[in-house]
């Protein structure tokens, strides 16, 4: 690189006056370049969720659990008396911190509830991507730091899932950043920062405060001690001994501030001390009647195949961020292909690693009960891309030391794989939580073969279009009243409800499904093959339909006929 300096000299009769543009540019000059462009990264995805977050439906899950915030809420005013939050379906084993910092934000703000929802779980989730930033950079450096963070906003599985995925997202968001934090702590064991253990255990309350899962930070704790031993092992082992007691009571208090957080947040769980452990033992067993796809069969989610969320990872996740985590965890195991690498930064990639094996390897060895893809483990997805940055980092410095021009080719085909997959986001939004990747031939190969619209995502734009074929063919006429028409729809009434516009259409009123007049549905499953009709209008996106709407008045008319 050549440094250039810009000299200047002053003309003759004008006052001296202070270059404000130089100094801003010297100070800017001071901060790395990939750190620069990571926060721009960071800053315009703000801007952009700000600007779209009306586009994303309201979730299946969103009316529970914003109701279930109320509940925890109206449990603490009533100084306890309320028991109500323990009996609303089975939400008593989930922790509420996301909705109850929702609910109470409600009161304050004049903004509408889900909307609010939205805008703060996009929020947490542009901080996930922060905080496997953050990781990374603390690993290997800005580059890795900038690749991990753009891997991460390209990723539809994340993306597509940050607006209303609003207890997965806020739980892997609290997740990855407390393990930036656990590895900031475990390179300082036995005296870590106090700082470290405190952000280290607020972290852990947040994710415990949403889900019992949380309860892997403890065991990553565990880890992070053995993993950090002093080396070489060959010396006495009383000294090994008290770098793990000196650690774990280090880290104790970290864990008694998460567990305070915790019980706040989840009131089930202060209810007896062992109750988060049977909450976790309850998920691994449930037995819900919900069914899912892989590969075109269909599966009760009891009886999914052993590695149905790794291949869901395989194949939802974009190939250069499996490619870099994959080549992240070769050198770490392989340290001769990682000139340069310290035995630190193996270790803080094992720890990182372990984050996302551990717990993928519990549930294929456990066979656990599985459902919509790989929702359920998301939170493993930012440590992915941080492993990611760290792996495409170290390949491009491998290519560097073959000459300028190989790492130039190297990050230029880099960067067009992420234009790519970004471009491949922008086409599917609002529904980028459909993409998938060319190991199954995108959405089209993913179509009626693996699970896609799940939470009917593109109820919003299907009823718009079903209101504009209505005003299109029944304009509206003061002189007589409006036809009332039934809605069937294969999705929840809340997101219909806070989308309709026209008075004739309403939620299914009918006695049967199949009496009334209008049908929406999403391709997943096949639900659009539930009823017939005339079909008025499709939702698609990349050439692919995943939502129909169909008119059913010539055949509701004709069973009213059949009836008289």
């Amino acid at each position: 690189m050549t440094e250039v300096s810009l000299t200047a000299e002053r003309a003759p009769g004008i006052a001296d006056r202070p270059l404000s543009w130089r100094t801003s540019i010297s100070g800017i000059a001071r901060f790395n370049v990939h750190d620069i462009a990571t926060v721009v990264l960071l800053a315009a995805l703000v801007v952009i969720a700000l600007c779209t977050f009306k586009d994303y439906a309201i979730s299946n899950d969103e009316g529970v659990q914003h109701r279930y915030g109320e509940l925890i809420i109206a449990y603490y005013t009533s100084g306890f008396a309320d028991q109500s939050v323990f009996k609303f379906q089975n939400l008593y084993l989930y922790g509420g911190l996301f909705d109850i910092i929702v609910v109470t934000l409600s009161h304050l703000i004049a903004v509408d509830p889900y909307h609010l929802r939205h805008i703060l779980c996009a929020l947490i989730g542009i901080g996930g991507i922060g905080a496997a930033a953050a990781t990374a950079r603390l690993i290997a450096g800005p580059r890795a730091a900038l690749i991990a963070a753009a891997g991460l906003s390209v990723c539809g599985a994340w993306y597509g899932a940050m607006f209303s995925h609003t207890k997965d997202i806020p739980f892997a968001a609290a997740m990855m950043g407390a393990t930036f934090f656990l590895i900031r702590t475990a390179r300082l064991l036995p005296s870590p920062r106090a700082g470290d253990v405190a952000a280290f255990g607020l972290l852990t309350g947040a994710a415990l405060g949403m889900r019992v899962l949380g309860l892997l930070l403890v065991i990553y704790a565990g880890m992070a001690i053995a993993l950090y031993l002093p080396r070489p092992w060959l010396g006495h082992g009383g000294a090994r001994w008290r770098f793990a007691i000196e650690s774990s009571l280090r880290l104790l208090p970290a864990l008694l501030l998460g567990y305070a957080i915790m019980i706040l947040a989840w009131p089930w769980a202060a209810l007896a001390p062992l109750n988060p452990i049977r909450g976790l033992l309850v998920f691994s067993e449930f037995q819900y009647g919900i069914r899912t796809l892989l590969a075109g069969h269909v599966y009760e989610m009891a009886h999914v195949p052993r590695l149905y969320v790794p291949i869901y990872i395989l194949i939802r996740l974009p190939l250069l961020t499996l490619l870099g985590a994959a080549l992240a965890i070769a050198f770490a195991l392989l340290p001769r292909f990682a000139a340069g690498a310290t035995p630190w930064q193996r270790r803080d990639i094992a720890l990182v690693s372990l984050t996302v094996f551990f717990p993928l390897a519990c549930q294929v060895i456990w066979h656990g009960p599985a459902f919509t893809g790989l929702r359920h483990f998301l939170f493993v997805v930012p440590a992915l891309a941080t492993l990611a940055g760290i792996g495409l980092d170290a390949a491009v410095a491998a290519l560097a030391r073959r000459g300028r021009v190989v790492a130039s080719g190297g990050i230029a085909l880099m960067a067009a794989c992420l234009l790519v997959d970004a471009v491949t986001l922008v086409r599917l939004h609002p529904y980028e939580h459909l993409f998938y990747n060319p190991v199954v031939g995108g959405l089209e190969g993913a179509s009626r073969r693996y699970d896609l619209d799940y939470w009917f995502s593109s109820m919003p734009e299907a009823l718009n279009q079903l209101e504009a074929y209505l005003r299109r063919t029944e304009p509206a006429d003061a002189s007589r009243p409006a036809q009332v028409y039934s809605v069937a729809v294969c999705g929840e009434r809340l997101p219909f409800e806070k989308t309709v516009t026209l008075p004739q259409l309403h939620w299914d009123f009918m006695p049967e499904w199949n009496q009334s007049e209008f049908f929406i549905a999403p391709t997943h499953m096949n639900c659009d093959s539930d009823l017939d009709g005339k079909v008025i209008g499709t939702v698609e996106r990349l050439g692919v339909t995943i939502a129909y709407i169909k008119d059913r008045r010539a055949l509701t008319r004709r069973m009213a006929t059949v009836a008289r």
